[in-house]
């Protein structure tokens, strides 16, 4: 009769982990499979929504054409919109339109509308209130995504909370069971033999299914594992309040909100002077003075967002964010004096401690726009992949649960021909 062989410590640890893993899995499996989905979709919002609505984002540049002023594009523009324009977006590719936002009276929304201009002609091609299919389906998409679509429902499942708050805790917590489960992955995946390490690696595809579906599981996931445990560990701060305050306290940014703060209104006058007297005594130079400070100060080819002074006590503020495949998705930000357009600030992306960097990338590096399209595309591949791991975990369960019938049975086997 053999003796069983003592389990070594690693061997306990790696047992402990394993059960954790997988019970952990099965149990958001079902909610995290349309989660991942409509995340590995959602990365490439902004790219599938300018591709439906191309009208809106691309022009075609007219041989020897010049572009029109910013103040003369505002001008044309004031008397077809209700309400207040406060910024404009201007690309540096010379063949897409120029994005001015307006608030509009009585609305609510803190981001106004964007209505798209060609520079050339100074024609309305569109505004961001147009609905197209795949706007909705994105909207769908995101939905999914966040509240599993119970935002979509109106009355409320559990008592007073609302579904929107429902679909966001349960989504968070699912999250969160993710992030476990992929810490705990790692250290199963490692080998109890550095020297067999290297099998880990390996994508097997010819042999058995159940092999397959094995190496698809442990190596997809071991080669997606810093952009997974990122997506993971991001993902929750939208859901509970209590975690993004722990995860800016961890980053060393938090800062207590202070008592009865409102909305952002808009910025008082100076003492002694009406609202109306400050406006008119701002004198503003042309745009492109300010634009050519920038790009003195700022020498890299890059997107402009221009905020617009609202009175002599503000400043013009200019945002510029670099263009390319490995573009970074943060920017830097000028100050400038709208009298002399000399530069009163500025803050460099590059400059500021790690982890401001960190707090001010989060939402870039939970969808993936932290390093333009090559790290959307990465995101992409391990979103599809975070899709597939409950699917694929599942089945190696399955298949082991099957498995331990049949090994009882053989050991059984032996001692029936020896009574026989």
């Amino acid at each position: 009769m053999k003796t069983k062989k003592k389990k070594t410590n690693w061997q306990k640890v790696r047992k402990f982990f394993n059960d954790i893993h997988l019970w952990v899995g099965l149990g958001s499996a079902l909610v995290l499979i349309p989660v991942c989905l409509s995340g590995t979709i959602y990365v490439y919002n902004t790219e599938l929504q300018e591709m439906f609505s191309a009208h809106l984002h691309h022009i075609e540049k007219e041989e020897g054409g010049t572009k029109m002023s910013i103040e003369a594009l505002t001008e044309a523009l004031s008397p077809k919109v209700n309400g207040e324009i406060t910024a404009v977006s201007v690309p540096h590719d010379e063949e897409r339109t120029y994005e001015f936002t307006v608030r509009q009276k009585d609305s609510r929304s803190r981001f106004g509308t964007r209505y798209y201009i060609n520079p050339y002609s100074g024609e309305i091609v569109g505004t961001s209130e147009e609905k197209n299919a795949i706007a909705g389906f994105m909207r769908d998409m995101f939905s999914l995504h966040r509240w599993l679509l119970l935002d979509k429902i109106e009355e409320p499942l559990i008592g007073e909370l609302s579904n929107r708050k429902l679909g966001s805790y349960i989504s968070g917590t699912a999250t969160i069971l993710f992030t476990i489960g992929v810490l705990t992955g790692i250290v199963i995946w490692f080998p109890q033999k550095l020297k067999s390490w290297k099998q880990g690696l390996k994508l097997k595809l010819n042999g058995s299914w159940k092999r397959t579906n094995h190496d698809l599981h442990n190596t997809l996931a071991f080669y997606s594992f810093f952009i997974l445990l990122i997506m993971g560990l991001t993902g929750p701060q939208w859901s509970f309040p209590w975690y993004r305050t722990g995860l800016q306290k961890a980053l060393g940014t938090y800062q207590e909100s202070p008592q009865g703060r409102g909305g952002h209104g808009k910025p008082s006058a100076p003492k002694g002077k009406k609202e109306e007297e400050v406006t008119k005594a701002l004198m503003l130079l042309p745009y492109k003075e300010y634009i050519e400070m920038a790009d003195k100060t700022l020498p890299y080819d890059g997107d402009y967002q221009i905020t617009f002074p609202k009175d002599a006590a503000s400043q013009v503020q200019i945002y510029k964010t670099k263009t390319g495949f490995f573009a970074p998705a943060a920017g830097d930000r000028i100050h400038l004096d709208p009298n002399t357009a000399a530069v009163t600030d500025l803050q460099l992306f590059s400059d500021q401690p790690f982890n401001q960097r960190v707090a001010r990338s989060i939402k870039a590096l939970h969808i993936g726009s932290v390093y333009g399209g090559f790290s959307k595309l990465l995101y992409f591949i391990s979103c599809l992949i975070a899709t597939s791991l409950p699917i694929t975990g599942t089945l190696i369960w399955i298949n082991k649960m099957k498995k331990k019938p049949k090994r009882k049975k053989a050991k059984e086997m032996p001692a029936k021909s020896l009574v026989a």
